[in-house]
């Protein structure tokens, strides 16, 4: 290794983990049914998957606040089946003892993985590099058990159609269009795919971060596309008119959607949504 490099790798200490005798930083996975939370975040006199946790871990911490971060905020009614969360715990537990404590305190419906030891600066938003959502339609008749989680649709539904419009929101663009209002509202959408199982459609799309209700309203548009309403060109048209909501702002119901997984990467500066 040449000199200059070598100088510089060793000036770069690795993180290390809390030290011994304070707070021990945590992250773990977290899976919840989004049914009947008002979202992730915590809100006043409203029932969050955050305020769950926090309550949980406030009991574990002889009544202590402990703070609970996400990778992201989904909205209410909206499932996740790997949401990633940390938090800093400076009770006497270990890490087993206090997965299975959480077990048996949290509600049925949020479970929680194996913690892991981190870095005190530990951050979920900023250590995720890419996000993914999965939405589910039913493509069939009426039911019930399955249109719980997933958008009921019984007329037939042109996938091919759907796919091809749906590369149209692939790259970095300005998505205010399609999501709620943001100050920064450019995003990069990595991936965006359509498939067929059966009488179930899910639509597949991979990003750095979305804005508000973005996944919903961007399926909205291809179940538009796939009914023969819309075209993969006036989807185009709508993503490059950033001035005014596409198709009149409609998003396609929060049940359907699942924050489906998280990818890590190197940790950077600046709020990720």
């Amino acid at each position: 290794m040449p000199g200059g490099v070598r100088a510089r790798a060793e000036a770069r200490p690795a993180k290390q983990p809390a030290r011994e005798g304070g707070p021990v930083r945590y992250r773990a996975r977290v899976e919840y049914d989004g049914t009947d939370f008002s979202g992730f975040q915590k809100q006043p006199r409203r029932r969050t998957v955050q305020s769950e946790l926090e309550s949980a871990l406030a009991r574990l911490s002889a009544g202590g606040r402990v703070d609970v971060e996400g990778a992201g905020r989904t909205d209410a009614g909206v499932h996740a089946r790997a949401q990633l969360i940390a938090f800093s715990y400076a009770g006497r537990l270990d890490a087993g003892e206090l997965h299975r404590s959480l077990l048996a305190l949290l509600p049925a419906d949020i479970g929680i993985g194996p913690l892991r030891r981190v870095a005190a600066d530990y951050r979920p938003r900023y250590a995720v590099r890419w996000r993914e959502y999965r939405y589910a339609i039913w493509n069939g008749p009426r039911s019930p058990l399955r249109e719980r989680y997933a958008l009921g649709v019984d007329e037939p539904l042109d996938v091919a159609t759907m796919a091809a419009a749906g590369r149209h929101f692939v790259g970095r663009h300005d998505f205010s269009a399609f999501g709620g209002a943001d100050r920064q509202p450019v995003r990069t959408v990595r991936q965006v795919s359509v498939s067929r199982r059966g009488r179930v459609i899910t639509v597949r799309v991979i990003g750095d971060a979305f804005l508000r209700q973005m996944v919903r309203r961007m399926v909205a548009a291809l179940v538009r596309v796939g009914r023969g309403r819309a075209s993969a060109t006036d989807v185009a048209a709508a993503l490059g008119s950033p001035g005014r909501p596409a198709f009149d702002g409609d998003a396609a119901p929060a049940h359907g959607l699942c924050l489906w997984q998280v990818t890590e990467g190197r940790q950077t500066s600046g709020k990720i949504r």
